[in-house]
């Protein structure tokens, strides 16, 4: 069976017309993909992987790429092998989805945001398969069973931006899977998703590949997924193949120094036991004397006491609050200068939420926040404004927080400009020392978003928050959709401003093994609340709460000796945030296991 591969790229070649002239996206890639196994390209941004996915299903042509050289071969159910590189696009419908399947990077941009989750699925089936529309829905609804979204009659009637992320993920694997495609291309399916349902998820592909004998092409940057996936490893760098093997020799004996690197910028949970203080990751061609601990001081910077956060939800004939999503409830934490407080839990849990209301993004509806002393919540808008110039924050996309008609250099000017802190020769000066700061080339300060890869963008998005040498910073996911090298050197330009500059930050993260790294303190948040909070070491080291102990065990770890079956994960569904208008929740308590580690007694609903 396995003698014959269901898809064979042959020295592919990729070009992209721009302006300046032609780009080479792949220079010469030959892999191949067999019946049943999973093969992990791995790679940075721009190194190639995405195109080569995008040429195997001809929709590379869509971006401005033109494939100008090799053969990509695929074995068809009926029919035999044929060149996909030369296949007419009329043919391409009939294989797109039906017999390749793909889940890409954004659910919310793959999912069509007028039509109900229901037609989505049912679509493929009535094109392809030819079904009516009541098997079609029975088909759509054993599919979101199989992929394990709850109350999956009700998710049929829903739109795409009713559902979270990590349901919306879901709900593209199983569009990929309608047709049963012989081979499924996976490009970044669980990159910006909890580490939960990514568990979960890459559990899921792991059993459908084994029930089906599906072919699995498996696009990602993050080494731990790959130990938990993968069967053999491809490794990219700048449009070429620099190395293949299985999963067990790429992990336990890497001949390029690309790969080696790569494996050296994963973050691994339990790295940093027995250590008082976060410190940057030993990257290779960094001097080991270089990394130093961050101990910040003892002073306060920001104390937020009883955070509770509400969003109305409105119904009826003339729009009245009918119930409130609890967000933020009752929450409590402190942050000194120059240290980094982590909130790390599930999408949903409130943490996005409470960095936005200490910097009154969205209003708070009680509690008290004091930063240097100075109460924000009492502060109009002028003094609000004034505020900001000492709180800053990063968003998680930083193609949605630049602005696309901007040029960059504009974009980080734009604070100073706006406050009048900088002008002139010295505003110009400043912004070139912002992007020396941030390690992107003077090169960049006229080039426009869009001509960046994520990486690069979140360094702007980096350099326009440092912009007004703020206190704090609040950094929202900022490196959970970046390359696992590019994270490693965010993370520690983040940690190098750190001690530098003597900065604070809230680090809002769903990511265990980069939160330890990075933090002094940590608070583990379900609903709203925070369920346990210490210092790094408590928590990591001794966690208390049943929730904590869920999210660590979710973790994958970058060793294929130690994957994780299904059985191990057992997570609970969460419940409804949403309570009707006149309940009032019992407030937090807390009970002390050390001098640095609490752990919630209320009730949290775990």
């Amino acid at each position: 069976m396995l003698d014959h591969p269901i898809a064979r790229i042959e020295n592919l070649r990729v070009e992209f017309e721009t302006r300046g002239g032609n780009v080479v996206g792949v220079e010469d890639v030959s892999f191949s993909i067999n019946p049943g196994e999973t093969v992990a390209v791995v790679g940075e941004s721009g190194s190639g992987k995405s195109v080569s996915s995008l040429s195997l299903m001809r929709l590379v042509e869509f971006g401005g790429g033109k494939i100008t050289g090799g053969h990509l071969l695929f074995d068809r159910v009926k029919g035999g092998e044929l060149d996909i590189a030369s296949a007419d696009q009329d043919l391409m419908r009939t294989i797109r989805g039906n017999e390749i399947g793909m889940i890409f990077q954004e659910p919310m941009t793959a999912l069509n945001p007028v039509f109900t989750v229901g037609r989505q699925l049912t679509e493929g089936l009535r094109v392809h398969k030819g079904m009516s529309k009541d098997q079609a829905y029975a088909r759509a609804l054993e599919l979101l069973k199989q992929v394990r979204i709850p109350e999956p009659e009700r998710r049929l009637k829903q739109f795409p931006h009713e559902l979270s992320g990590g349901m919306r993920q879901r709900v593209v694997i199983a569009m990929a899977l309608a047709c049963e495609p012989r081979l499924l291309i996976a490009d970044e399916p669980t990159t910006a998703l909890d580490v939960t349902i990514q568990a979960e998820i890459l559990a899921l592909i792991d059993r459908l590949k084994r029930e089906t004998g599906t072919a699995v092409m498996f696009i990602t940057h993050d080494m731990a997924v790959v130990a938990q996936m993968a069967d053999r490893v491809v490794v990219m760098y700048r449009g070429n193949k620099v190395e293949e093997g299985t999963v067990q020799e790429i992990f336990d004996s890497p001949k390029h120094d690309y790969t080696k690197a790569l494996l050296a910028a994963v973050p691994k949970l339990g790295e940093m036991t027995g250590k008082a203080y976060p410190e940057p990751m030993r990257l290779l061609g960094v001097d080991a004397d270089e990394v130093k601990p961050i101990v910040g001081s003892e002073d306060d910077l920001l104390v937020v006491k009883h955070l509770t956060t509400r969003f109305p939800v409105k119904g009826g004939f003339f729009r009245r609050t009918v119930a409130n999503v609890h967000a933020v409830e009752d929450v409590s934490f402190t942050i000194k200068k120059g240290q980094t407080l982590s909130l790390v839990g599930e999408s949903g849990c409130g943490k996005s939420s409470a960095g936005r209301s200490l910097l009154r993004l969205v209003e708070p509806k009680s509690g008290h926040i004091y930063l240097d002393g100075k109460d924000i919540m009492a502060l109009d808008q002028g003094g609000l404004r004034k505020a900001r110039l000492d709180m800053q924050m990063v968003f998680q996309d930083p193609f949605a927080s630049l602005n696309p008609q901007m040029q960059l250099a504009d974009q980080v000017a734009e604070p100073m400009w706006n406050y009048g802190t900088k002008k002139g020769a010295d505003l110009q000066k400043a912004v070139e020392r912002l992007f020396d700061r941030v390690e992107l080339p003077r090169s960049f300060l006229r080039r426009f978003p869009h001509e960046l890869s994520g990486g690069q963008r979140q360094r702007v998005a980096i350099a326009r928050a440092l912009a007004l040498n703020p206190k704090l910073i609040v950094a929202d996911e900022a490196v959970s959709a970046l390359d696992v090298s590019v994270q490693a050197q965010v993370l520690n330009l983040m940690m190098e401003l750190q001690a530098d500059l003597g900065l604070s930050f809230l680090f809002i993260s769903h990511d265990m093994a980069v939160v330890e790294r990075v933090s002094h303190h940590v608070g583990v948040m379900y609903l709203g609340r925070i369920v346990e909070m210490g210092s790094r070491r408590a928590v990591f080291e001794n966690p208390q709460h049943p929730y904590t102990q869920a999210l660590m065990k979710a973790v994958p770890v970058a060793d294929p000796a130690r994957r994780k079956g299904e059985h191990e994960l057992n997570f609970k569904p969460i419940p409804s945030p949403i309570h009707p208008v006149d309940y009032e929740p019992a407030m937090s308590e807390y009970r002390k296991v050390a001098d640095d580690h609490i752990v919630l007694t209320t009730d949290s609903g775990y």
